[in-house]
């Protein structure tokens, strides 16, 4: 993992509803971290996921539209030496 100095660290904007706006208040002040810690910490648990599954919707587009190409699992088992 990557871990970044201050001066690596790049600003973003973001609009929150006051709802969560309001949740993520109460738990900076709940816990002496700032709404900004929080927000990092947010965005690195679940950007594998989002990349995931939004990357594999890209794909599966790309397939069904025929811009993009598939391997049989056949030949991926054979081209790993995992055949049976």
């Amino acid at each position: 993992m990557y871990f970044a100095t201050t001066e690596d660290l790049m600003p973003i904007s973001i609009r929150l509803d006051p709802e969560t706006e309001g949740r993520l208040e109460t738990l900076a002040r709940a816990t002496g971290r700032s709404k900004t810690y929080y927000i990092r910490e947010a965005v690195l648990e679940h950007l594998a996921d989002l990349e995931d599954t939004y990357l594999a919707a890209h794909r599966m587009e790309n397939v069904r539209a025929g811009r993009s190409n598939t391997v049989p699992l056949e030949d991926v088992m054979k081209r790993y030496g995992l055949e049976n």
